[in-house]
């Protein structure tokens, strides 16, 4: 964060990509430390140290905001998966636990926050829509990557129902009812019985 100790003269300017950077960690430390509630954008500029202006200009709206963090992360999470399936092993097996290991690991790497911010874009029709089309890409990734192993078919309720089970230990992992390795496992024997079902 910007040291607002330090007088306008010596403050190095931030250019636009470090300042939305700067807001954007901010507004991840408040929702991790204060909760979703607590984040508007009045108040994300006083913890980073600027003007209303400045954040304004940047997100225009508390749901725009909303929707840059969890694109953020939608971004990283894609990223991790994308990376992990291309160098596991090409089997049910592999591809199934990579899909829980990435899906529990970038929500435990994001930390607590995440639930908050996804449960905050259920609120608002716009948000719903940017939700509901990052979840519909996950489906049909996880569809292209399990359908070899099932005849080529994998049935759209299963494909949801194993993203209910994800969010719903992720969740229950990073708020610390159960351990990240059994959330994972939990889902890893999700994914192989969904499958199964399909075979």
């Amino acid at each position: 964060m910007e040291n607002t100790n330090q007088s306008p003269s010596t403050r190095r300017r931030l250019s636009r990509d470090e300042r939305l950077r700067q807001l954007l960690d901010v507004a991840w430390r408040v929702v991790r430390t204060e909760g979703t509630e607590a984040l508007t954008l009045g108040y994300l500029a006083e913890q980073a140290g600027v003007t209303k202006p400045v954040v304004y200009d940047h997100f225009n709206t508390r749901p725009g905001l909303l929707a840059v963090l969890y694109r953020q992360y939608d971004t990283r999470q894609t990223a991790l998966m994308d990376k992990a399936l291309e160098d596991c092993e090409p089997t049910l097996a592999g591809k199934a636990r990579v899909i829980a290991s990435s899906y529990i690991g970038c929500v435990l790497q994001q930390g607590r926050e995440i639930p908050g911010v996804s449960a905050a874009l259920a609120g608002s029709p716009e948000l719903e829509k940017i939700k509901r089309e990052y979840e519909t890409a996950f489906t049909q990734k996880c569809r292209a990557a399990l359908a070899p192993f099932s005849g080529g078919t994998i049935a759209a309720a299963g494909l949801w129902a194993m993203l209910g089970a994800a969010e719903a230990l992720s969740y229950a992992a990073a708020t610390g009812d159960i351990t990240a390795g059994q959330a994972e496992e939990e889902l890893y024997q999700t994914i192989l019985s969904m499958v199964g079902r399909n075979t």
